[in-house]
C-alpha cells in the first residue's frame, strides 16, 4: 500500500515538474549550464520572422541565424532583423525582444527585376481608377471609330483570361466621340460620367461640354445625355459618398470615433480596415485609446502629436499612430499614397519613381524608376502587380497600360 502511494506521489511530482518545465520553456526560459556547475535559468522572448515569398534567410545583428516561417530564441533586447532572398529587395527594420513575449516581422519581399506586360494594344488616355479599386475607365484614340471610345478594365477578371480580355470597351466613338472624354465613377463603380465636347463653344466663346451618363457593365447603345441634371447626379453621388465614409466611422470602436472626426481629413482606410491613412486637420495630441498598452505591438516609434498638414497612419487594432509624411511649407507636395492589398505596405510616387513602404514608414524601396506617366498608378486587387501608363519613351507609340508584376 505504502509502495503503491510512493508511486503515485513520484509519479505526479514528475508530470507537476514536467508541466512547469514545459510552461517555462514557452515562455522563453533556459537551463544554461555553466563551468562551475551551475545552472541559469534565462528568460527570452520570441521572434516570430515570415516572408512572401517564403524561404528568405534571416539575419539578426548581421549574423544568420534561420530562415522565414520560423521561430527564433532571443533575450531582451534591440536588434536589427534583415531578411533576404536571391532576386528580391532585402528587407530590414529594428525590432524590440520583450521577455516573455512573442514579436512578429512580416517582410513583403518584392523582385528586384520584376516583369513588364502589356495590358492594352491599342492605346489609352485619362485612366481612372473607380472607388472600390477594381476596375479602370480609359479612352482609346488612335483605332477606328468603330473601336474609339471608352474601354473599363475590370481587374477582378477571371485569372485564367489574359490581361488584355478583361477591358471591355462601353462606347464607340462612331456617333459621338468619347476618344478624349473625361471620366468619373460613381461610388460604387457601376456607373460613369463622360465628359466630351471642345474649349469653345459655338459662339467661339467659353467652354462647351457635353456629359453622359454610363453603365459600367456592359456596351452603350444609346449614351443618356444628362448635361442638364449633371449637379443632381453629382450631389446625389456626393451624398452616398457621405454616407459610406460615416458607416465606415460608426464601425470603429467608440473611444475613436470622435478622434477620428476631430483630428482626420482626407482618410484613406486600408482594404482590411484596421488602419487609417490620413491628414491631420488640426495640430493636437492623440489621446490613448487602449489603455494599458498592447503588449508585442510594433515596435517602431509612433508619433502623437499631430502637426496640421502632415499625413500619418494611425493603426486602429493596436492604437498606435506613425508619421508618413511631414509637410516642411503648405507648399510641400504630398505623394499619393496607395493602400498594398495586404493592409501592411504603401505605394507611393516621389522624383518620378515608384516606391513601397511600410504602413508605419519603415523600409521603404524604390521598385520602379522606368518610364511612366507619374499622375497614373495603382495596384491590382490581389496585390500580385501594379498598373502603370507608358509607352517606354516610344515616340511613334501610344500610351498603353502595362503592369509590372510584384512576385
Amino acid at each position: 500500500m505504502r509502495r503503491t502511494v510512493a508511486t503515485s506521489i513520484i509519479v505526479f511530482a514528475v508530470m507537476m515538474l514536467g508541466t512547469l518545465v514545459t510552461i517555462l520553456y514557452a515562455k522563453g526560459y533556459r537551463f544554461i549550464p555553466q563551468k562551475n556547475g551551475t545552472t541559469i535559468v534565462e528568460g527570452t522572448g520570441l521572434l516570430v520572422a515570415t516572408s512572401e515569398p517564403d524561404g528568405a534567410k534571416v539575419h539578426v545583428n548581421g549574423e544568420l541565424l534561420t530562415a522565414t516561417n520560423n521561430t527564433l530564441n532571443l533575450s531582451p533586447g534591440e536588434y536589427d532583423v534583415e531578411i533576404v532572398k536571391e532576386g528580391y529587395f532585402p528587407w530590414k527594420k529594428k525590432v524590440i525582444v520583450q521577455k516573455e513575449i512573442v514579436t512578429q516581422v512580416q517582410a513583403l519581399l518584392l523582385p528586384i527585376a520584376p516583369k513588364l506586360e502589356a495590358v492594352t494594344l491599342i492605346g489609352a488616355q485619362n485612366p481612372i481608377v473607380d472607388p472600390l479599386n477594381g476596375q479602370i475607365g480609359y479612352t482609346v484614340i488612335s483605332a477606328t471609330e468603330e473601336r474609339n471610345g471608352i474601354y473599363i478594365l475590370d481587374m477582378n477578371a477571371n485569372p485564367l483570361l489574359t490581361l488584355g480580355s478583361a477591358a471591355r470597351q462601353i462606347t464607340s466613338s462612331a456617333r459621338i466621340d468619347f476618344s478624349t472624354a473625361t471620366l468619373l465613377f460613381s461610388p460604387e463603380g457601376d456607373q460613369a460620367l463622360a465628359s466630351v465636347g471642345s474649349s469653345t463653344n459655338a459662339t467661339g466663346s467659353g467652354a462647351f461640354t457635353t456629359t453622359y451618363l454610363l453603365r459600367t457593365n456592359g456596351f452603350n447603345d444609346n449614351p443618356q445625355n444628362v448635361t442638364a441634371t449633371i449637379d443632381t447626379i453629382l450631389e446625389e453621388w456626393a451624398v452616398l459618398q457621405n454616407k459610406k465614409d460615416q458607416k465606415r466611422i460608426d464601425s470603429l470602436p467608440r473611444k475613436l470615433r470622435p478622434l477620428v472626426r476631430a483630428n482626420f481629413k482626407n482618410a484613406k482606410y486600408s482594404p482590411e480596415l484596421d488602419k487609417v491613412l490620413y491628414e491631420a486637420s488640426t495640430s493636437a495630441t492623440l489621446p490613448l485609446v487602449i489603455t494599458p498598452r498592447l503588449i508585442g505591438a510594433n515596435s517602431t516609434p509612433e508619433q502623437r502629436s499631430l502637426k496640421t498638414g502632415n499625413l500619418y497612419v494611425y493603426d486602429i487594432k493596436e492604437d498606435r499612430n506613425y508619421l508618413l509624411n511631414e509637410a516642411n511649407n503648405p507648399d510641400a507636395i504630398k505623394p499619393n499614397f496607395i493602400w498594398h492589398p495586404d493592409s501592411n505596405h504603401l505605394f507611393y510616387i516621389q522624383d518620378r519613381r515608384i516606391y513601397i513602404t511600410g504602413f508605419d514608414g519603415i523600409n521603404r524601396t524604390n521598385i520602379y524608376s522606368g518610364p511612366f506617366v507619374p499622375d497614373f498608378f495603382t495596384v491590382w486587387p490581389n496585390g500580385s502587380r501594379i498598373l502603370i501608363l507608358t509607352n517606354l519613351n516610344s515616340t511613334d507609340s501610344p500610351y498603353n497600360l502595362y503592369t509590372l508584376s510584384l512576385k
